[in-house]
């Protein structure tokens, strides 16, 4: 940890006092009782516009604005709304690119947040005419481009999460559990708190930007990615980023799988009344995978936004009830005959449930194909009915894990 960024960390915190507070750094007592640690989380949710990209946004445009008055971003996100609400803050324009597709929600929201300060271009159905479509008009208008993660005031804003977990704590923990996209609030954390700590690096399987470039020795396009997880969903790990990750060890980077980070979206919905997007539930469920490392430590773990889309909430149960083993589809060779549904029925123990049931092809005389989900209350459950249906005879396949074939039917 150099000195002048400690320093500049530091003095970007207290400026920041005039704009929002600190958000919360809050014991968690299930999570502390399950895993056998002092466990915190990093509230960043509970920022002003729902995740800590506001920070950065503020600390780059705070020593910018004398030189520039048009700032110009590209995001379908949290980014988008961390920049608006510092324009409007500033009083400087902005024009923020989003691409065609990005959902009404977020575009109103980014437009609240802005208010007559920033202006709102819909571009590209793809992410990479979007950011095209920002730099274009950067060059041509002498507009100042504000990256989400790869710029060094950037990176030092977002070390203010560092600091005021140092603060709140009153000292460094002993293990900080950070998600990463771009990289920049896990370099800027890295580097306030240096060798003070233990890290823990998350990412979405679908999205192993850190973890590839560690692996490779600079960062590496991932493509293509999963965009579950949208919040950490990067497909190249920044520069300036990589710079101060680079010498991280490569076992402390952690891959989860998307549907996975789903089952602590619905668990801290459900016990703690905590929305979450993906991205910030990532180092909590990450827990589960340095269990044994923490135990009897001082844990954070940086919830690092909560713009949670409601109409997602259907999907992320879904999947969080595949991961969990709670919910399986199967393709069923059901005899064309009196009572064979029936039979198959009757095979259905007290806490299973049908969810789904669909005739696939109606033409056959004999034999007719299923889709048929089967949710229950335990995963001791499966094993039980899957018994009994090759006792009497039935032909099945198990789907739940067949990403392709679940684009199509599920």
């Amino acid at each position: 940890m150099s000195d002048d960024f400690q320093k500049g960390a530091i003095a970007a915190t207290r400026a920041m006092r005039g704009v929002f507070p600190a958000t919360p750094l809050m014991k968690n007592e299930h999570l502390s009782e399950r895993f056998g640690a002092e466990i915190y989380l990093k509230r960043e949710d509970l920022s002003p516009v729902r995740s800590y990209k506001l920070r950065g946004a503020f600390n780059a445009m705070r020593k910018l604005i004398p030189e520039h008055g048009v700032f110009v971003c590209a995001s379908a996100g949290n980014h988008a709304q961390g920049v608006a609400f510092m324009c409007s803050h500033f009083g400087v324009r902005g024009v923020i690119f989003m691409p065609v597709t990005t959902p009404q929600q977020k575009i109103q929201k980014t437009r609240m947040f802005g208010g007559p300060n920033i202006e709102v271009r819909l571009v590209g159905d793809y992410f990479d005419k979007t950011l095209a479509a920002a730099q274009e008009f950067c060059t041509q208008e002498g507009a100042r481009f504000l990256s989400p993660f790869d710029d060094d005031d950037v990176i030092e804003g977002q070390a203010s999460v560092a600091v005021e977990i140092e603060d709140q704590l009153g000292g460094v923990p002993d293990h900080i559990i950070l998600p990463v996209g771009g990289g920049g609030l896990s370099a800027g954390t890295r580097a306030f708190f240096g060798s003070r700590c233990d890290y823990t690096f998350v990412e979405p399987v679908g999205a192993p930007s850190l973890g590839r470039a560690l692996e490779e020795g600079h960062p590496v396009d991932v493509s293509p990615i999963n965009s579950f997880v949208d919040g950490a969903a990067v497909a190249k790990i920044g520069q300036r980023t990589f710079e101060k990750l680079k010498d991280a060890r490569r076992s402390d980077v952690v891959h989860l799988t998307e549907d996975r980070i789903c089952v602590s979206i619905i668990e801290m919905l459900n016990v703690e009344g905590i929305v979450l997007e993906p991205a910030g539930a990532l180092s909590i469920e990450a827990l589960g995978e340095v269990a044994e490392q923490i135990r009897g430590k001082t844990v954070v773990c940086i919830a690092s936004g909560g713009n949670f889309d409601f109409e997602r909430l259907p999907e992320v149960k879904e999947r969080a009830q595949r991961y969990s083993g709670l919910k399986k589809y199967f393709i069923l060779r059901l005899p064309q005959r009196p009572g064979a549904l029936k039979e198959f029925l009757n095979i259905l123990g007290p806490e299973d449930d049908i969810c789904r049931f669909e005739y696939l092809k109606k033409s056959a005389r004999n034999f007719g194909s299923v889709l048929i989900g089967i949710e229950t209350l335990t995963p001791d459950s499966f094993p039980r009915f899957l018994a009994q249906l090759d006792d009497a005879g039935f032909t099945y396949t198990d789907i739940t894990n067949d990403e392709t074939l679940a684009q199509f039917v599920l």
